[in-house]
């Protein structure tokens, strides 16, 4: 009696009546609610991501002078139009388009029929949002890592550059990786995990920007004859910190929206994974503040704006895949890494006013590589893709694909990078002038000021300078350094 009435058969029965339904909707595949509820949080998300510019432009603009404020700003601005429209006719389709294991070769300007999308990208078959909201979701991913590119190569780069960087970049380096890893590439055929871009996005942006920096040489003044590092300090502080916090904000877009829905594969993973970033941000922010203060004798505060950056960078590729308390322990890394990176990198006397190389390439590294120590056999079995890490018993096979993800994507960008900026810089020359670095890429490349009230005639004032003599202030202001040569 006791038997029959437990309420163990009860609750089965009650499941085998209610969940009839149930299931049957899961058969059928989801319902118009879901796929409007994926949709709807897809946007959102590339939204957010998309809002991510403005945080490289107080960043950037912080990190640099008040006489290439503007210059800094704009290139945001230009970099994802140009991204927003290669991307759409070319980029998109080699890089989730259905071809072979090097390069997608179909979809071509988003010109598919609603049947033929997850044929055509059957790489995003996997979620059954609008091929317009994986678009959207996607572009504004290849935009950020154009960003990132220029912040290695800021305040002596000319802006025409810019332009003609993109459009090679946004139609035939950042989608050749993006394609290998995530669009059913050789990368993705191994089992590469990197869930949001570690190195799809952000070692991408900088191993170009390693590439041009190299080319470009240093800022005047950066380094004395006698091998002095000079340092070239940002304008503004506060920019820097808002800048960082709008990154980490666009970041729950960037890695929770990868999902590409709400719904599934388990209600409320993409929530999961925005805890996971947002410890590893912290962690990394606190890591950065105590390496520098121990190191540099104070917690610097760029150095904690960099820590938060490089930790977001890091987790980006594990979010999905690890533990909560092994997220803190990818936040901590990165922010040594952020720290003791951005000081190496100037040691050797490679000029990279933002800490692009550090931050999202040294970074992106290693958070690409920490799948293969930590990701966890539950996670990676929901995700179908990869094996177990190091530390779950998955042996070194998931580190090897990871290394071997990691060198062959450095590689690509970089030396196809190196060449195009090459070829650029003995035809029209990639760097501006010498007096034209001097007086600030505001004036020389846009013939007008980021801060007019700084550089320009004070009318009314009694005393107007003239602008020649506002020129000169910009020379021997202390948001410049005179050239030492």
């Amino acid at each position: 009696m006791k038997g029959i009435l437990s309420p163990r058969p009860i609750q089965w029965a009650l499941l085998l009546v209610l969940g009839s339904p149930a299931l049957a909707l899961a058969a059928a595949g989801p319902t118009p609610a879901a796929i409007a509820s994926d949709t709807i949080w897809t946007v959102v998300a590339g939204v957010l991501v998309m809002f991510m510019q403005a945080g490289f432009a107080f960043l950037e603009a912080g990190l640099t002078r008040a006489k290439n404020a503007g210059h800094i700003a704009v290139k945001n601005l230009v970099i994802y139009s140009i991204a927003s429209l290669v991307f759409w006719a070319v980029g998109f389709a080699v890089c989730f388009g259905n071809g072979n294991s090097i390069i997608g070769t179909s979809g071509w300007g988003l010109d598919v029929a609603d049947k033929d999308v997850n044929t055509i990208f059957s790489s995003l078959s996997f979620s059954d949002v609008p091929l317009a909201a994986k678009y959207l979701f996607e572009v504004v991913f290849c935009a950020v890592s154009l960003a990132i590119v220029w912040g290695g190569m800021a305040e002596r780069t000319k802006f025409s550059i810019y332009i003609i960087f993109g459009v090679i970049f946004s139609a035939a380096i950042y989608p050749v990786v993006g394609h290998w890893i995530w669009g059913g590439g050789w990368l993705s055929t191994l089992g590469m995990q990197d869930f949001a871009g570690s190195t799809v996005v952000h070692l991408q942006g900088a191993a170009a920007a390693f590439a041009g920096a190299l080319l470009l040489g240093p800022r005047i003044g950066k380094y004395s004859k006698d091998g002095k590092s000079n340092a070239i300090v940002g304008h503004n502080i506060p920019y820097v910190v808002l800048g960082t916090l709008i990154l980490w904000l666009g970041w729950f877009g960037f890695n929770p929206g990868s999902t590409l829905m709400a719904t599934t594969p388990s209600v409320g993973y993409f929530a999961y994974i925005a805890m996971t970033t947002n410890l590893a941000a912290a962690a990394g922010a606190l890591a950065a503040m105590f390496t520098a203060w121990k190191v540099l004798g104070a917690p610097d505060m760029s150095m904690v704006a960099n820590g938060a950056i490089a930790a977001l960078v890091a987790i980006t590729a594990t979010c999905a895949f690890v533990d909560p308390w092994a997220s803190v322990v990818i936040g901590i890394v990165a922010g040594v890494i952020a720290v003791l990176g951005v000081l190496f990198i100037d040691k050797v006397h490679i000029d990279d006013p933002v800490g692009a190389v550090s931050v999202h390439g040294m970074a992106g590294i290693w958070g690409t590589l920490a799948n293969g120590l930590f990701a966890t056999p539950d996670r990676v079995k929901l995700l179908a893709v990869g094996s177990p890490g190091l530390f779950y018993g998955g042996g070194i096979h998931q580190l090897v694909v990871q290394i071997e993800g990691v060198s062959a994507a450095f590689s690509y960008v970089f030396l196809s990078s190196l060449l195009v900026f090459y070829i650029l810089k003995v035809t029209i020359g990639i760097r501006v002038s010498e007096r034209e670095e001097l007086e600030g890429l505001d004036i020389s490349e846009h013939k007008m000021w980021g801060y007019p009230e700084m550089f320009t005639p004070s009318f009314g004032s009694g005393s107007p300078a003239s602008m020649s003599e506002s020129r000169k202030d910009t020379i021997s202001s202390p948001h410049a350094v005179k050239s030492t040569s």
